[in-house]
C-alpha cells in the first residue's frame, strides 16, 4: 500500500471524530429533555450539597422530617393540578376550594359534632372538594373560557362566600379527632440535643393520593383520555374522547385532592383559619412545571411531580439554613423554571 493510499484511507478518521461530538452532545440535550424529572433530581441533589456544605446541620433527620411535613399539603395540591394541567387546562381555585371546606367542616363538627372520626373528616372533604370541583369542570364546559380564566373566578367566588358567609374568627382549639390525627405519628424519637422529632402520620394521605393518581394516569382509560386531550383535542375528539366527561373528571378529581389537603391542614396545624392557604398558588403551579408537565397539557408524571413539590419546599424552607435570605427565594424558584423551560424548548425541537 503506498504512501498516497494510506492517508487516503487515514484522512476521513478526524472528520469522523468531529462529527461524532456534536452527535452525542444532541443525544444526550434529547435524553435529558426526554426525561425532565432527571433534571428536577438534579437540581434538588445540588441543593442539598450546597446548603449541606454551609451548613452541616442540614444533613439531620429532623430536618428531613421538617420537609416531608412541609411536602403533604403542597403535594396535594400539586397532584390536582397535575392532572388539569395534564388536560391543558390550569386550576388556579385549589387554594381557595381548601379553604373553603377546611373551615366549613371544623366549624361545623365543633358545633354539632364534635366527636366525629377523622375517616369521616377525611371523606366529607375530599366530597366536599370534589362537589366544588365539577362546579369548575361544568363551567369551563359550558362557557368554553379558558379554564385560567374561570377558575380566577371561581377562586374569588369561593373565597368570598367563606368570609361573607361562613366566618373569619379563627378557631384556635380544633375538634379532638382532627387534633390527635395531627399528632399521630409514624416515628418518633428524641435526639441527643434534647429535640422531638417526629414522621406525622399525615404524610400517609399524599402517599396513598400519589398511588391513586398514578393509577389514573397510568392504568384506567380516563387517564388515558387525559392525556389524549392535553396533547391534540382535535384528534381527541376524532378518537371519540368526551371532552366534557374529563374536564369534570380533572376539576372534580383536584377539588377533591384540595378537600383533602384543607383537612391535613387543620389537623397539621391544630388552627382552621379562614385566611390561610392563599397565595401559595404560584408555588404549586412552578412545583409541577419544574416537575416536568408541560403548561399546554399531554405530558407530567407523579414521580416528577413529587420532585418538583420536593424541590420549591427545599428553596423556600430551608435556604434560609445556608444564609440565603427570604427575598431570593422567589428569584431562585424563577430562575430555576428559566431553566426548565429550555429543556421543554429541547425536547419539542427533538
Amino acid at each position: 500500500m503506498t504512501a498516497s493510499t494510506m492517508q487516503a484511507h487515514s484522512t476521513p478518521a478526524p472528520a469522523s471524530a468531529a462529527q461524532a461530538a456534536p452527535k452525542a452532545a444532541a443525544s444526550w440535550r434529547g435524553w435529558l429533555a426526554q426525561r425532565p424529572s432527571v433534571f428536577t433530581l438534579a437540581l434538588i441533589v445540588l441543593v442539598c450539597l450546597a446548603v449541606g456544605a454551609i451548613n452541616p446541620g442540614f444533613f439531620q433527620l429532623p430536618v428531613l422530617f421538617d420537609i416531608v411535613r412541609a411536602c403533604t399539603v403542597l403535594g396535594l395540591f400539586a397532584l390536582g393540578v397535575l392532572i388539569v394541567l395534564a388536560a391543558g387546562g390550569i386550576d388556579v381555585s385549589f387554594a381557595a376550594i381548601a379553604a373553603l371546606t377546611m373551615y366549613s367542616i371544623t366549624k361545623l363538627v365543633l358545633n354539632y359534632f364534635p366527636e366525629a372520626p377523622i375517616a369521616l373528616l377525611l371523606a366529607a372533604g375530599a366530597v366536599s372538594g370534589a362537589v366544588l370541583g365539577v362546579f369548575n369542570g361544568l363551567l369551563v364546559h359550558w362557557l368554553k373560557a379558558p379554564s385560567l380564566i374561570v377558575t380566577i373566578g371561581t377562586q374569588y367566588l369561593y373565597r368570598g362566600i367563606l368570609l361573607t358567609f361562613v366566618g373569619t374568627v379563627f378557631f384556635m382549639n380544633v375538634p379532638a379527632p382532627m387534633d390527635a390525627f395531627g399528632k399521630l405519628a409514624l416515628w418518633r424519637f428524641d435526639t441527643a440535643q434534647g429535640l422531638h422529632v417526629v414522621l406525622p402520620a399525615t404524610v400517609l394521605v399524599l402517599a396513598g393520593a400519589a398511588v391513586l393518581t398514578w393509577w389514573l394516569l397510568n392504568r384506567t382509560l380516563i387517564g388515558r383520555a387525559v392525556y389524549a386531550i392535553g396533547g391534540s383535542l382535535a384528534i381527541a375528539e376524532r378518537l371519540g374522547y368526551n371532552l366534557r366527561t374529563v374536564h369534570i373528571f380533572v376539576f372534580a378529581y383536584a377539588g377533591f385532592l384540595s378537600g383533602l389537603a384543607g383537612i391535613v391542614h387543620v389537623s397539621s396545624t391544630r388552627l382552621a383559619n379562614p385566611f390561610d392557604l392563599v397565595g401559595n398558588e404560584l408555588d404549586v403551579i412552578a412545583a409541577v412545571i419544574l416537575g416536568g408537565a408541560r403548561i399546554t397539557g399531554g405530558s407530567g408524571t407523579v414521580g416528577g411531580t413529587l420532585l418538583g413539590v420536593v424541590l420549591v419546599t427545599l428553596i423556600n424552607n430551608v435556604l434560609i439554613l445556608a444564609g440565603v435570605p427570604s427575598t431570593w427565594q422567589k428569584v431562585i424558584i424563577g430562575a430555576f423554571i428559566l431553566v426548565a423551560g429550555a429543556c421543554f424548548a429541547m425536547r419539542k425541537q427533538g
